[in-house]
């Protein structure tokens, strides 16, 4: 539990696309917060953060996070201001409940509830009305705490609150559990540990498996120079689009892979809590270029594809060229950048997306610099024309196939030369079947 704060006014409606009435406002809240759990480590900053957000959001007047203790089976309450050194077994409570069977629970009166456990209010002095309680569950799907917020201000707690509370303990659970394997791996020497924790975090990060879309093929992939890398992508489905990101940081090592994963969490956030693509765009970026260094950017393509429109709207950052291969005609479209790299300085409004329409058999091709500019042993660069001629080599077959020809291209071109920048390919390819 931590100290009340004042209550704040009832949440306004919202008109910058957020899902049920998410103000500006809050939505940059939750995704400083994001962007926050992606920052070197500092687990008691980190919790204060998420549940100090959670009561701005969620209108509530306290807010706490429990570990779980699994040698133990139990839960030790570690974000509190007035009370110390309690631990619940599984089971036990609301929270103990929430963990065991790892489920939301949302309880409008705890006093009628006959698994709420008032001793907590006892030694607090504190009176609890209602209450909402959220398992955080790592991308492994193991239990690390429960997230409890209580009281709200005005009311109780509803469904949008349980929409809004459960997006925050996603984050919570993935930062808790970044914490404890970085602390697995301090025993090691310090930089290689830093290096691997750094490069398991980024990877952590991306794409596990590609989304099944109908009528279309997705591929991603991303190798990066060094033990961590500057680039990510992501593709993944947002209601009934695909969210298509490729991002590239200047440089390559951990400070660029830490500012990647930064904007990848922000914008996943975004898109969870409904904000439309110019909202999340410029929201992100806002928030990248207040936290990041001057000398540092992210140039990136975020787009979603309708694919019963088979439309894709598009933002590209500083990040081009987009490569639009057109079966039809056999010819290529490129696609210049619509806006400044994310963070590179706060945008006065909102950019309007650019768009285009997929046809049967067309391609989109997103590559980091990492391919377009790898040197030869003469200083030739591989290029776009080389691409280009590949995609049209291998348009009929898999996605998959198509990237690792390009991959081999490129490292045969090399002669040797090592990798000079961090390689992303992003491939969207329509059916030609109707």
């Amino acid at each position: 539990m931590t100290d009340p704060i004042d209550p704040p006014a009832a949440r306004p409606d919202a008109s910058n696309g957020a899902r049920g009435g998410l103000s500006a406002e809050e939505l940059s809240t939750i995704l400083e917060v994001t962007r926050a759990l992606a920052e070197p480590f500092d687990l008691d900053t980190m919790l204060t953060a998420v549940t100090g957000a959670a009561r701005q959001v969620l209108h509530a007047e306290r807010s706490s996070v429990w570990l779980f203790d699994a040698a133990a089976a139990e839960l030790v309450l570690k974000v509190s201001s007035d009370i110390s050194d309690v631990r619940i077994p599984l089971g036990a409570g609301l929270v103990g409940a929430c963990a065991r069977d790892r489920q939301v629970i949302n309880v409008p009166d705890c006093y009628a509830d006959p698994r709420f456990n008032a001793e907590t209010d006892r030694r607090s002095g504190f009176h609890t009305r209602c209450a909402l309680t959220l398992p955080l569950i790592d991308h492994q799907e193991s239990l690390v705490g429960v997230m409890q917020v209580l009281n709200r201000s005005q009311g109780v707690f509803d469904a949008e609150d349980e929409a809004l509370a459960t997006a925050l303990a996603a984050q919570c659970a993935v930062a808790l559990q970044r914490v404890r394997m970085t602390e697995a791996l301090i025993e090691g020497e310090k930089m290689r540990t830093e290096l691997e924790m750094a490069r398991v975090v980024q990877q952590s990060t991306l794409p596990s498996t590609m989304p099944a879309l109908a009528g279309y093929e997705v591929y991603g992939s991303s190798l990066p120079a060094e033990q961590t890398g500057g680039d990510t992508f992501d593709l993944s489905m947002v209601d009934d689009q695909l969210l298509i990101v490729l991002g590239d940081a200047t440089g390559h090592g951990i400070a660029p892979a830490l500012s990647v994963t930064q904007m990848l969490a922000m914008l996943r956030m975004a898109f969870s809590l409904g904000a439309d693509l110019e909202t999340a765009h410029c929201k992100v970026n806002d928030q990248l270029a207040d936290t990041l260094p001057d000398d540092r950017f992210i140039t990136a393509f975020i787009g979603l594809l309708d694919p019963a429109r088979h439309r894709l709207r598009f933002i590209s950052a500083g990040q081009g060229p987009i490569v639009h291969y057109r079966a039809a005609s056999g010819e290529f479209a490129r696609f210049p950048p619509t806006s400044f790299p994310l963070g590179a300085m706060r945008l006065p409004g909102r950019r309007t997306a650019s768009a285009l329409e997929m046809l049967p058999g067309d391609m989109l091709l997103l590559l980091s610099d990492g391919i377009f500019e790898q040197h030869a042993r003469d200083g030739e660069m591989f290029g776009e024309p080389r691409v280009e001629r590949l995609a049209v080599d291998h348009q009929d077959r898999p996605l998959v196939e198509l990237s690792a020809r390009l991959l081999a291209a490129v490292q045969a071109f090399a002669g040797g030369v090592a990798q000079e920048d961090d390689i992303t390919l992003v491939l969207i390819k329509r059916s030609m079947l109707p």
